[in-house]
């Protein structure tokens, strides 16, 4: 359930339709992070890890 909220709230914010929101996130960096675990990324909330792959496509600057 988390990757599906992320993928909404990555496609609301991005202005995105859901399966290029989906495509983008399976294909993402952020993706793999949180998948592996890697710095307890799977614990950040959902809005966080939709700003991240919104950063990481260059859709949101810092």
């Amino acid at each position: 359930m988390k990757y599906a909220r992320i993928i909404k709230l990555f496609a609301e914010k991005g202005h995105l339709t859901y399966e290029d929101a989906m495509d983008k996130f399976y294909n993402s960096d952020t993706y793999t992070l949180i998948s592996e675990g890697v710095a307890d990324m799977h614990c950040m909330s959902d809005e966080y890890l939709a700003d991240e792959l919104l950063i990481e496509f260059g859709m949101l600057k810092l």
